[in-house]
């Protein structure tokens, strides 16, 4: 058994376990017990619907022969493609990260939401709508000159425990005619920061993004869903040592 997929939702997150043949999900919902040992790692294969075409390389979570290379995610508004085939309405947004993290971004205009959730975005405001993906390229390599354009796991494991600077969001937006404003309640409550592990056990306390927050004897970790991918599952909680927080001693 092995994991070959997550999803982030607004309507809940799973990941997804594979037999070799066929593809299952498995919730993530609050409350949820994991109970899963981490096994040996290797490419995810490729997953089409229901079904999984495995793969035995080495290389995770994906070989070469399985990583997917979107020529957009490089684009700074000089078209990568032989054509140029993103004429769709595009959103230009900025995005914040507790304290007091600011990313701007790009995405299909109609993916918007979706794509704030699937970062685990606290705050967000739309601040440009263009006619193409080029033009809004261009648009967000400009302003990436001032705020980040990517924002590192460890900053995402660190804005669970924390809340916006309402101050800091307040001037990152003063610049800009703001069209719209996100705000996200993702339902963890965590009083300090979690300790980042790669494990499948324990009590779900919510999904942030890709980061999957939970509960093991009195301490609260936050797993990179990313990490997960290609590890072989086997049912019963791990008996690995893990870091434990200085909480779970009180």
């Amino acid at each position: 058994m092995q994991l070959v997929g997550y999803e982030p939702s607004a309507r809940g997150t799973a990941v997804f376990v594979s037999d070799g043949e066929s593809v299952r999900p498995r919730s993530l919902d609050p409350e949820t017990t994991l109970s899963y040992a981490l096994g040996s790692r290797h490419c995810a294969g490729v997953v089409d619907g229901d079904e999984h075409v495995p793969c035995d390389r080495p290389a995770a979570p994906y070989c070469e022969y399985h990583t997917s290379s979107w020529v957009c995610a490089r684009c700074t508004g000089t078209c990568l493609k032989e054509e140029m085939d993103c004429y769709e309405e595009h959103a230009v947004y900025i995005a914040a990260f507790a304290p007091d993290t600011f990313k701007v971004g790009v995405t299909k205009r109609r993916r918007l939401e979706t794509r704030l959730r699937e970062q685990g975005a606290d705050r967000a405001a739309h601040v440009h709508t263009v006619s193409n993906g080029r033009v809004a390229r261009e648009i967000e390599a400009e302003i990436a000159t001032r705020l980040v354009d990517r924002v590192r796991t460890d900053a995402k494991v660190a804005s669970l425990a924390s809340e916006v600077d309402e101050d800091a969001w307040r001037d990152v937006l003063a610049e800009f005619d703001v069209i719209d404003r996100y705000a996200f309640d993702y339902g963890i409550d965590c009083d300090s920061r979690p300790v980042r592990e790669t494990m499948a056990a324990g009590t779900v306390v919510g999904v942030k993004g890709r980061l999957l927050v939970l509960e093991r004897t009195g301490t609260t970790y936050a797993v990179d869903m990313r990490d997960l991918v290609g590890y072989e599952l086997e049912e019963g909680s791990t008996d690995r040592r893990l870091q434990s927080s200085l909480g779970s001693f009180g």
